[in-house]
């Protein structure tokens, strides 16, 4: 059964594809330029983990980013940025703009950080639909590596060296190989191949119904597509 993780990256969307097993075979590691095409890219997988919010609000705070933050607590909760509301969408070229649509919705503007991943949010909502969820779910890395790691958040980030030594060995055990000895493909980094591949565990998973989520009893955004996180 094959299955994959996806990771936003400099080039589009980094996609990791793997056969579950004892453990997980990796089978091929590759760059789609848009969702769409990651969709096509793993259309033969039975589960695709994505880190990218589904599904967004009109007004308040989604509860799964809630409470992946509260999961993961002390430094590992910065990690999880509040999703957008829907009006912002239409702004991922003007910061300003869309600070003033998020503002006049919610009363609150959104981080420079957020903003630039907005356009991989845009494209993903644009591309996804509720019939879609049945096999291709939202994850978040953090919260994966929590999860593979007996439930216990990583001590150290994974913009450090020392996290992601960590991150590598838990990922190793997994996939019976040295992951850091991979080499990347152009246009990725080793923290999106990381956790590319952390969400392809998640997404086995979510194969074998082993998989839970955040909040336990996901809402629906206007569109009915489930807002959760899945681990």
């Amino acid at each position: 059964m094959l299955v994959a993780g996806v990771d936003g990256c400099k080039l589009g969307w980094l996609i990791t594809i793997a056969e579950t097993g004892q453990g997980l075979a990796l089978q091929s590691v590759s760059i789609a330029p848009s969702f769409k095409d990651m969709l096509v890219l793993t259309a033969a997988c039975s589960a695709v983990g994505v880190d990218i919010p589904i599904g967004l609000m009109e007004c308040d705070p989604r509860a799964p980013d809630r409470e992946a933050r509260r999961l993961l607590g002390g430094l590992r909760a910065s990690s999880v940025f509040p999703a957008p509301v829907q009006a912002v969408l239409p702004f991922c070229d003007d910061y300003l703009a869309a600070c003033a649509a998020s503002e006049a919705v919610c009363g609150k503007r959104i981080s420079k950080q957020l903003f630039m991943i907005l356009p991989k949010i845009r494209d993903a909502n644009d591309a996804m639909t509720p019939a879609s969820q049945h096999r291709v779910r939202e994850v978040h890395p953090e919260v994966c590596f929590w999860a593979l790691n007996g439930n216990t958040t990583v001590p150290d980030s994974k913009h450090t060296l020392q996290g992601l030594m960590q991150r590598a060995e838990l990922l190793s055990d997994i996939y019976g190989e040295d992951v850091a000895k991979r080499p990347l493909l152009r246009g990725s980094l080793t923290d999106d191949f990381f956790d590319a591949l952390a969400s392809t565990w998640t997404a086995a998973r979510i194969a074998r119904g082993e998989a839970l989520t955040l909040p336990a009893e996901p809402e629906y955004d206007a569109r009915g597509l489930r807002m959760e996180i899945v681990y």
